[in-house]
């Protein structure tokens, strides 16, 4: 999930509604059984491979993405590839008012060996709809990503089709499935994929009737069962208010099916309503951080929902902000702590950390110069006293305002050596730090060719 997700009341007319269990039909036919080690490994060399919004130097009108690949001596920055909708092979035209890359999720959706990236444009004008937005897939192969295909999305006028998109096999049959959000709901694309067009049923999930609004998406796994589960963030209608909620959707055999929901402290027209799911406390459940950036007049926070079973626990949570114990820092409004999220584990003990961007701090009197907490995980789940800074000028980089440091995150294992390495998105001071016993740390960190937008995680 794009870590900023905008949460906005669509302007679209309102669709025909499903809600309960979402059934996905027949899956078309495989393409291999070879399916890539990683769901971000584009060019199936068993190293995970990193792709960001932004084209370096280039200044690509509309939008692009880059490419950097994984070796076991870490990311090759010599090694970089950008792709846009004027590259060859790859559907669509750039336009001024295109946004290609701003969200992104990958997976081997044709099952040849080489992970997919899966591309949102949510301003993509098409014919005569202005704004309706599109989905393109990238496809993986030996020498990396190379043309693609777009996939189908409702005409509709003003729909920013790929505000959001997520992977994940939601049904267990062995084929990645593709969730994205268009028209203020949320659309599963049933898998296996293939180039010529092959894929499986499109569905629509929305509560019916409920006045809910898609927003965001986080997949992963929680229950332990070995299927996807998929989180929505949005809001929904209350009367005359308006409520900042998370759901969560369980995979089953049959389809995602619809589960328990959270209200969040933030009110609508807040921005940046973000989640990830990480086993923070290693019981073999996945639990869900969900990032309010804009709660508290901007001050931040960011709510853990502890996994279980059957779902998210219902009596089991916490809440983390720079005024929580043992965290560094002191919150203040329009910090936007929990701006960005990622989780994985940077000190291989088994147990997934949690890093947090807080790219509006202001420290000694430099103004947005940002700055990254990691939530290293431990019997408990996440604790204040685990946590350590990251601050904008590691590994020696000068101090500057509107640094905007940790504005997008991505903790990933690139250099498969069991711990998860940290790639910071900033101004000028894109940085990738190496994971080691106590996370993330300066020594062998390098810059990362300049990071405009997001990154894939």
């Amino acid at each position: 999930m794009p870590p900023h997700a905008r949460l906005a009341l669509a302007t679209a007319t309102a669709l025909s509604l499903a809600t309960g269990l979402l059934a996905l039909g027949p899956a078309a036919p495989q393409a291999s059984a070879a399916v890539a080690k990683h769901y971000d490994d584009f060019n199936g060399d068993g190293y995970r491979d990193i792709a960001y919004g932004g084209a370096p130097g280039l200044g690509v009108l509309g939008g692009a993405v880059t490419i950097t690949y994984g070796t076991a001596r870490g990311l090759d920055t010599s090694r970089t590839q950008t792709i846009h909708q004027n590259s060859p092979g790859v559907p669509g035209a750039n336009e001024e008012d295109d946004q290609f890359g701003t969200s992104m999720a990958s997976a081997d959706l044709n099952k040849d060996g080489y992970a997919d990236l899966v591309v949102g444009n949510p301003t993509e004008h098409v014919g005569d709809y202005e704004y309706r937005g599109s989905l393109t897939i990238l496809w993986g192969s030996s020498s990396g990503l190379s043309g693609g295909r777009t996939l189908p999305v409702k005409n509709v006028s003003n729909s920013h089709y790929g505000t959001d998109v997520a992977t994940g096999d939601f049904n267990g049959d062995g084929s990645p499935d593709v969730a994205a959000v268009g028209g203020s709901d949320t659309w599963l694309y049933r898998g296996a994929f293939t180039k010529s067009g092959g894929r499986g049923t499109i569905s629509r999930i929305d509560k019916e009737g409920a006045g809910w609004y898609s927003a965001g998406l986080a997949a992963g796994r929680v229950t332990g069962d070995g299927k996807t589960d998929l989180v929505i963030t949005g809001i929904q209608a209350y009367g005359t208010e308006w409520k900042v909620r998370a759901w969560f959707l369980k995979g089953t055999s049959g389809g995602l099916s619809s589960g328990a929901s959270k209200t969040l402290a933030a009110g609508y027209g807040s921005f940046g309503i973000n989640a990830v799911i990480g086993d923070f406390d290693k019981d073999g459940y996945g639990d869900i951080a969900i990032g309010e950036p804009d709660e508290s007049s901007g001050k931040g926070a960011v709510n853990i929902w502890y996994g279980a079973s059957s779902g998210p626990s219902g009596t089991r949570s916490a809440k983390f902000t720079q005024a929580s114990s043992g965290v560094a820092g002191t919150p203040e409004a329009e910090d936007n702590f929990a701006y960005a999220l990622s989780a994985a584990d940077s000190n291989g003990d088994g147990y997934a950390d949690l890093a947090v961007g807080v790219p509006h701090e202001d420290v000694r009197g430099m103004e947005d110069q940002g700055t990254v907490h990691v939530f290293r995980g431990g019997s408990g789940g996440l604790s204040g006293s685990r946590s350590l800074l990251v601050p904008q000028t590691v590994a020696g980089a000068a101090p500057r305002d509107h640094e905007s440091f940790g504005h997008s995150l991505r903790l990933r294992d690139v250099n498969a050596d069991g711990r998860a390495d940290l790639a910071v998105a900033a101004a000028t001071a894109d940085r990738l730090l190496p994971g080691s016993p106590t996370g993330p740390t300066a020594e062998g960190s390098y810059p990362l060719p300049g990071v405009d937008g997001p990154f894939v995680d």
